[in-house]
């Protein structure tokens, strides 16, 4: 009841008030259509003396409820009083607050309006239909209760669908209330009144008071309660907007900390890329950003083909102990850790104290995360969806690592095939190019071994096209200089008045037209390799500086007077005489034993003619595929006309004749021009060397079995012709190299 000097005046005449009266009998619900009649609005109500029976009015009497009286000159010069108290409490609970403040703030300041014993504020959730109730009981206690306002009879309940004021004038007149209003009439609470709290954007809740007096709230309390109520529920609209605008910048701060981790993690998994410490780093990461006690990463294994436990970190242990939570790493996973990794699906512990996820990139599962607490400090079903955000990052994550790890692999495997490859090719097809496996060439490369690895200068003759350059070329760079330049110069290639400055260099004037300053070879060669070819045609004239840079390893360019100093390492190539040039006087002899310190002779195709199957072989693979085509057959007549031509050319020859047959063989099969083939006798090689014994004896066995069409053993053999044992021949042929050309 209000306090007398708030009361307005009322018709004295009239001796009656009104109220809202429930004396039902009935449990209606939120959800019912029709409530009792009893439960009715003001406006729809009689006087007391015809809505109440007189077992009612005789209750009253008991009670000692006394009729109103007709307030004084006083109380109405009050009013003004009233609503300036109104207005105080309008600003006292005005103010922000959240839910929890702004009942205090109404309980603290309402007693300046209205007399109660017991006050109620609730909140009504039409989409839960739930009932968030804030009670300051009799006895001081303020405590908050959910209740379900489809299931439970209550007073916010009817107020909020009614949009309607209601008063109980005696609580324990009532036979079937709420739990809750009968709980309070046990407590002495004999009256309530209750009104709906009504914003702009519709009915929030409902707001009640109770007395310990019965009948203490009249129909004047009601409609001043409504300007109350206006207030409170303005109040309590602004600070459900507050708490909604918390827990907006609450859910803010936590996802942009949760995004900053995400982000923290990705960099962690970008700057590591060894799989097994990337997960302990990841699994460390992902426990601080959960906030639970452990987290354990499982993955398959690919021996046992099961899985196990592949890092783990927890909070008493750090993640690189051999032994985490009782689990070591390596050991076997748990049933359940495999049925989440058979079905794909997240598993959540009742108890809430474990959750494992999946770890799925790409459609595949590729481990299973764990997350585990031992005290309920986090609500994992809570952080489910972060979790599962987590998980995809950290799936990627292996998938990553896990491809970095088979790259590496795939890497570390084609380096040692590579190696295999490049051990085969010079096993089997030589080295720098160098094709062949004859025992001529086998000398020969064995002699290049022998001598690369000094700075002593080599002469290399044979005939042309034998492959002298390549020969040059395998010395540098089996050297100590291979990092240096090989420096080359063809002096048949260049005349005799400009082949100094080539070799030596000129400064700007020294002849006519010598407009700049030039670089010679052997200065550009200098701590590298410098290769003469063709030797032999130097001239008379320029012989001895060639002496002097191979004796003193100095020069002057020409037209100047500087000496310069050279370190580069002098090969030379011929296919002339040079022995011959000598005694003719066309070499200079000093000159020549100077670059004969080791000779190397590059032997003939004419007497290797084993290894013209894999020169076929090689060239029509190499002119096929650079001109996309496909060579993948060689008649066996056609490579029997190339091993019996005596290839004057030599290789080169060999290499021209090739390129021409890929160009004209329409299809995978090579055809060569056999007809155009032209035999030739061994060129006469007294002006370039004398034959060995040898070499004599293995051209004449070749000559025999050729004529046999290699038939060795039997009366028309060639070990019957050379009048030797079949074994003696074949020990001759292994000796000296000679191989059957389709064996080849």
């Amino acid at each position: 009841m209000l306090p007398p000097e708030f009361m307005s005046a009322s018709d004295p005449a009239e001796d009656k008030f009104t109220l809202a009266v429930s004396m039902a009998t009935d449990v209606p619900s939120l959800d019912s259509e029709s409530w009792p009649e009893k439960w009715r609005n003001l406006e729809d109500v009689t006087a007391v003396s015809k809505v109440l029976d007189s077992n009612m009015k005789q209750s009253l009497r008991s009670a000692c409820v006394k009729r109103p009286q007709p307030p004084d000159t006083k109380s109405q010069q009050s009013i003004a009083s009233r609503y300036e108290a109104l207005i105080s409490i309008a600003v006292a609970i005005g103010a922000p607050h959240e839910i929890e403040g702004l009942f205090s703030a109404i309980s603290a300041e309402l007693r300046r309006v209205v007399n109660f014993d017991f006050i109620g504020l609730s909140r009504y959730d039409h989409e839960t239909s739930m009932i968030d109730w804030r009670l300051r009981r009799p006895n001081g206690v303020i405590e908050r209760e959910i209740t379900d306002g489809t299931q439970e009879e209550t007073i916010s309940a009817w107020v909020y669908e009614h949009r309607k004021p209601v008063i109980i004038p005696i609580l324990n007149q009532e036979s079937s209330l709420h739990r809750r209003i009968n709980r309070l009439a046990g407590e002495r609470i004999q009256s309530l009144c209750a009104a709906p709290l009504t914003c702009a954007d519709g009915c929030l809740g409902c707001f009640v008071i109770g007395s310990k007096q019965p009948a203490a709230y009249s129909q004047e309390d009601i409609r001043f309660l409504s300007l109350v109520t206006d207030v409170i529920a303005t109040a309590m609209d602004n600070a459900i907007n507050f708490d909604s605008l918390r827990r907006t910048q609450d859910d803010l701060k936590t996802e942009k900390g949760r995004l900053q981790l995400l982000l923290d993690l990705t960099g962690q998994m970008v700057s590591k890329l060894e799989i097994r410490q990337l997960l302990r780093t990841t699994s460390a990461m992902v426990r601080r950003m959960i906030r639970c006690d452990a987290v354990a990463i499982h993955l398959p294994d690919r021996e046992s083909r099961s899985l196990r436990l592949f890092a783990i970190d927890s909070h008493e242990h750090a993640s690189g102990d051999e032994e985490n939570d009782g689990r070591a790493e390596g050991s076997a996973s748990g049933e359940e850790v495999c049925e989440v990794f058979r079905s794909r699906k997240p598993i959540l512990s009742p108890d809430d104290a474990g959750y494992v996820l999946p770890l799925i990139s790409r459609n595949e599962v590729l481990g299973v995360m764990e997350l585990a607490q031992q005290k309920e400090q986090v609500l994992l079903h809570q952080d489910a969806q972060f979790a599962s955000q987590i998980a995809n990052q950290v799936a990627l994550t292996i998938d990553n690592a896990l491809a970095y790890v088979e790259t590496m692999e795939l890497k570390e495997q084609l380096s040692k095939e590579k190696l295999y490859l490049e051990d085969e090719i010079q096993s089997e097809q030589g080295f720098e190019g160098i094709i062949g496996r004859s025992s001529a060439i086998r000398g020969m490369l064995r002699k290049i071994e022998t001598v690369a690895p000094t700075d002593s200068t080599v002469l290399i003759y044979g005939e042309t096209g034998t492959g002298k350059e390549l020969v040059a070329r395998a010395i540098h760079k089996r050297s100590s200089r291979n990092s240096k330049a090989l420096v080359k110069l063809n002096c048949a290639a260049i005349p005799t008045g400009l082949l100094e400055s080539e070799l030596f260099g000129h400064e700007k004037g020294a002849f006519t037209g010598a407009i700049m300053q030039r670089i010679g070879r052997f200065e550009l060669a200098n701590q590298g390799t410098a290769f003469l070819d063709e030797i032999g045609e130097v001239s008379l004239e320029l012989q001895p500086k060639l002496l002097r840079i191979l004796q003193e390893r100095e020069f002057e360019r020409l037209g100047s007077t500087r000496t310069i100093k050279t370190d580069a390492r002098l090969i030379a190539a011929t296919n002339r005489d040079l022995v011959a040039a000598v005694e003719e006087g066309k070499f200079r002899s000093d000159l020549f034993y100077r670059l004969n310190v080791f000779p190397i002779h590059v032997p003939p195709l004419r007497e290797r003619p084993e290894d013209i199957p894999l020169l076929v072989r090689h060239f029509a693979q190499h002119f096929a595929c650079r001109m996309n085509r496909v060579i993948d057959t060689i008649p066996s007549e056609t490579m029997e006309a190339l091993v019996h031509h005596s290839w004057p050319g030599n290789i080169r020859e060999l290499q021209n004749l090739i390129e021409h047959a890929v160009i004209v063989s329409p299809g995978p099969v090579l055809r060569t021009p056999l007809a155009d083939l032209q035999s030739h006798s061994v060129p006469n090689q007294k002006g370039t060397r004398h034959r060995t014994l040898e070499e004599a004896e293995r051209e004449h066995i070749l000559s025999t079995l050729k004529e046999t069409k290699w038939v060795i053993s039997g009366p028309r053999g060639a070990a019957a012709r050379l009048a030797m044992n079949r074994s003696t021949l074949q020990f001759r042929m292994r000796k000296l190299g000679i191989i059957r050309p389709w064996m080849a």
